[in-house]
């Protein structure tokens, strides 16, 4: 079965962008698109999506707030708050709102639909860009540091090497950027990420990201 999506964006050619997207990936169908936040809010209690693409920044109510608003209404539908700009005060409103989760406009096509697949099933996503950021300000999400024996007390299912490349795969980084980053090969960093994602029972190295930051592996 397809999962449901409208769109919410005010800006024509990032709507038109995003919607560019969707056509290689038939499990998902765009049902309606919205400009403005009252558009939104109307919009998905006549048509009823599973997700919500949000843009925070509307010209009228602010993406947050329509989310808030729609929620109330229909507490079903899921929530991904769409920005260009890191900020602390809008995650929090955001997750306050009742959002599924908060990403950053720059996230690659793959992910982003590894996000709303894993949305839909009622998981929760904070863009891995912005946890440096909330951490270095207010600890929203605490840091965990392991020394090598407590790590491998807490998780001696993982290698330290996987450990390691599993922080990169929260930071984001592509297979290619982990190879640069640990001075290892290509082959050698897809190999590291497939464990992960095996031993830490997961289906993808979003969920795997999702998971470190959830149960403070990283």
């Amino acid at each position: 079965m397809q999962i449901k999506i409208l769109l919410v964006e005010d800006q024509k050619l990032m709507r038109i962008g995003i919607k560019s997207l969707f056509p290689d990936y038939p499990e998902f169908e765009i049902i309606g698109e919205a400009v403005n936040g009252k558009e939104a809010v109307e919009k998905a209690k006549l048509i009823k999506p599973d997700i919500i693409l949000m843009d925070i920044g509307l010209p009228d109510i602010s993406g947050i707030d329509a989310c808030k608003q729609i929620l109330e209404h229909n507490n079903n539908i899921k929530v991904i708050m769409l920005t260009s700009h890191i900020s602390e005060s809008e995650l929090t409103s955001s997750l306050c709102a009742g959002a599924s989760a908060y990403v950053i406009k720059d996230i690659s096509t793959d992910f982003l639909m590894s996000v709303i697949k894993m949305v839909k099933e009622g998981a929760m996503w904070i863009d891995p860009h912005v946890v440096p950021f909330i951490r270095d300000r207010n600890n929203v999400i605490p840091s965990r540091q392991f020394s090598r024996s407590a790590f491998k007390e807490n998780h001696s299912n993982l290698t330290q090497r996987e450990y390691e490349v599993l922080k990169l795969v929260v930071d984001g980084q592509s297979n290619s950027q982990i190879a640069k980053t640990l001075t290892i090969s290509e082959h050698t960093a897809k190999a590291h990420v497939c464990n992960i994602i095996q031993k830490l029972v997961v289906d993808d190295r979003t969920q795997a990201a999702v998971k470190a930051l959830k149960e403070g592996l990283v």
